[in-house]
């Protein structure tokens, strides 16, 4: 583990020169370059408001602020996004760069590093433009916003070792990338993002909390819509897994990760 730490660092200027160039590559030849990454959401964000808020009348149980319900769902759609986009792009990341790795020598462990760092960076213009929005709404959530940082790095460990775990199956299986598509539109629905888990019923309530990014989402919808401190108890079943996945994956990628170029 030290050795690969070692050759990631060595390589810092690479992994942060190819996170620049992927985000400059979503954006050449666009004439309000990065600006699109902070309008798509925003315009997403006014979407729910006005839809949810006054259209539908949505209301959330324990609150009785205007715009809750659109927070509600924004809240777990942001944390959700992150974890699918990370997921998404891990399991075809080597598949994706084959000819970068047949002709080019460098720690394989960069590109999915890359993968992690670029999408952390677009969570972060996100998160922004969704902060400012909550402080116009009066609704910002104080001192509680330091929670993000632990839930964070449990949704990033947990995504990330997923994700290496499934790019180097992949390499491998290539239905993974195709079965993963259908098992993430499963997962979101599996997940309390647009529906309180307070409504469900007690038999599925319970199967609901199994689910790892239950209590990741519901720690954000915590910290953005009760204005309140996670709750501890969801968290330890994605502390938990994510610490195994991320032992899992290492085990996988030193097993077969000196074998995939022959694969590819």
């Amino acid at each position: 583990m030290l050795l690969y730490i070692k050759s990631l660092y060595a390589y810092r200027g690479f992994i942060l020169g190819s996170v620049k160039r992927d985000f400059e590559s979503r954006y050449r030849n666009s004439l309000l370059g990065g600006v699109w990454n902070l309008l798509s959401p925003l315009a997403t964000i006014v979407v729910y408001m006005v839809i949810f808020t006054n259209l539908m009348q949505a209301r959330l149980p324990e609150v009785n602020a205007d715009f809750a319900y659109g927070v509600y769902i924004f809240s777990g759609v942001l944390a959700w996004g992150l974890f699918s986009e990370v997921i998404n792009r891990s399991v075809g990341v080597f598949v994706n760069n084959a000819n970068m790795l047949k002709k080019l020598s460098f720690p394989r462990l960069c590109l999915p590093i890359v993968v992690v760092l670029g999408s952390a960076f677009n969570f972060f213009l996100v998160f922004l433009v969704f902060l400012v929005v909550l402080v116009v709404l009066d609704f910002s959530p104080g001192v509680y916003m330091i929670a993000v940082i632990p839930l964070l790095i449990i949704q990033l460990m947990l995504a990330a070792s997923l994700g290496l775990m499934l790019g180097v199956i992949n390499v491998f299986f290539r239905d993974v990338s195709h079965f993963m598509v259908v098992v993430l539109q499963f997962w979101f629905w599996f997940t309390p993002i647009v529906y309180p888990i307070s409504i469900l019923p007690e038999a599925i309530k319970s199967f609901v909390l199994l689910n790892p990014m239950t209590g990741i989402v519901s720690g954000y919808q915590s910290i953005f819509v009760y204005h309140r401190w996670p709750d501890l108890n969801l968290l330890l079943t994605p502390s938990l897994l994510a610490i195994v996945l991320f032992l899992l994956a290492a085990k996988v990628y030193s097993a077969r990760g000196s074998e995939m170029v022959d694969e590819l």
